[in-house]
């Protein structure tokens, strides 16, 4: 897969030229296209890199502004919503999700937390009842259907990734204490004072900042149908109702909608921002987002297991936090277990470190065919921490 590598520009302070060499590695060896990373220690950028094609006819090059969707790496931002409400006294993780949001407790949901919407432990997953993308992009009738939806399994007792319903489960119940849905609330809590190039959903006005996603080499027919044959219906609902990729994502409809879990559009400079967040236990560039022990809380591991979604994709078990991912045994976010993030399908991520002081983002526009710890960006944390 070698192949020419395109001109990296940015900064990159010495000491971590190990990273600066893996992200071109990752263009030479790893097929990239288009990408940026973005490195902070103690809120200090040490890195800012970008380099190669915003579209796959490679007539655009990536600049330093250009924006691309990150999919579930826009997760951190919509739980450090809720954990906002939630260090206010708005909002309850402990308290049942139908306290804020009433029409939730049908269909046997009464039960169900605040905190296991977080940790994708709702038994939501996915819709049961054929969801099109059109569909998806409709806020009030998503939530509907998800309010009246009984669960694929005992809500808050293992994991099963909640790929798509996440961001209108906890977005919604982010509307409900606070009127306004996540991208308009965390436009006005921390991306607008923060000045951080991050949005849920993208403005026609942006549009020609995005870059074009390229989707994985497709599997064979044959191959999909073994692939989905082995997936329990829970995962199914999860990665398949609606099936979305390169080419929904690419979309006007896509990316003018509210899909919290899914669409949120940045450089890598804002996910490092918005990560360093949680690296920096609330604070960011003296800003006071969250109190600490708020920030603490985000990480509070809410049992390892073989997620019902990931795990067919994935080695070893894994623990969801409460709306990221635990580093753990699989050193996901580096060598700290209790270092913790989120990926984005086909391979964006954000990373917090708190003991290290270190955030991370990286975003690309070829997606890879991984669920997670997609090849470039374990090069990449590799490189960072072999510097600290």
């Amino acid at each position: 897969m070698s192949q020419h590598v395109p001109a990296v520009r940015g900064h990159c302070d010495e000491r971590f030229a190990a990273v600066r060499t893996a992200f071109e590695e990752n263009f030479r060896d790893r097929g990239e296209l288009g990408a940026a990373v973005t490195v902070t220690v103690d809120g200090e950028t040490v890195a800012d890199l970008w380099g190669g094609w915003a579209d796959p006819a490679r007539t655009r090059p990536w600049e330093r502004d250009t924006l691309v969707n990150v999919w579930s790496t826009s997760k951190g931002p919509v739980a450090l919503c809720a954990h906002i409400l939630a260090d206010r006294g708005l909002l309850d993780l402990d308290a049942p999700v139908a306290v804020y949001w009433p029409e939730f407790a049908a269909a046997g949901k009464e039960k169900v937390l605040v905190r296991h919407l977080l940790s994708h432990r709702s038994g939501l997953s996915g819709l049961r009842e054929p969801h099109t993308l059109a569909q998806l992009c409709d806020w009030e009738l998503t939530t509907k259907r998800l309010a009246e939806t009984e669960p694929w399994w005992e809500p808050g007792t293992r994991s099963g990734y909640h790929a798509l319903t996440y961001g209108f489960l906890v977005g919604e119940v982010v509307r409900r204490v606070s009127g306004l849905l996540p991208g308009a609330f965390l436009e006005r809590e921390v991306t607008g004072p923060l000045g951080i190039d991050f949005r849920i959903g993208l403005p026609e006005k942006e549009a020609g900042r995005a870059a074009e996603l390229v989707h994985p080499p497709a599997a064979s027919s044959s191959e999909q149908a073994a692939i989905f044959s082995q997936l329990a219906p829970a995962a199914l609902a999860a990665v398949g109702n609606p099936p979305v990729g390169a080419t929904e994502a690419n979309s006007p409809e896509w990316r003018a909608a509210e899909i919290p879990a899914a669409n949120g559009h940045g450089t890598a400079r804002a996910v490092a921002e918005l990560y360093g967040i949680f690296a920096g236990q609330g604070s960011y560039d003296g800003h006071r987002v969250l109190s600490p022990e708020a920030a603490e809380r985000v990480r509070e591991g809410q049992g390892s297991c073989r997620d019902l979604v990931l795990g067919a994709g994935l080695e070893s078990e894994t623990e969801a936090g409460l709306g990221l991912w635990l580093s753990g045994p699989n050193n996901s976010y580096g060598p700290n277990p209790r270092a913790f993030g989120h990926d984005g399908f086909g391979g964006s991520c954000g990373l917090a470190d708190p003991e290290a002081g270190v955030s991370l983002g990286y975003v690309m526009n070829r997606m890879g065919p991984h669920i997670a710890d997609d090849p470039r960006k374990m090069a990449l944390i590799d490189a960072l921490y072999s510097t600290l």
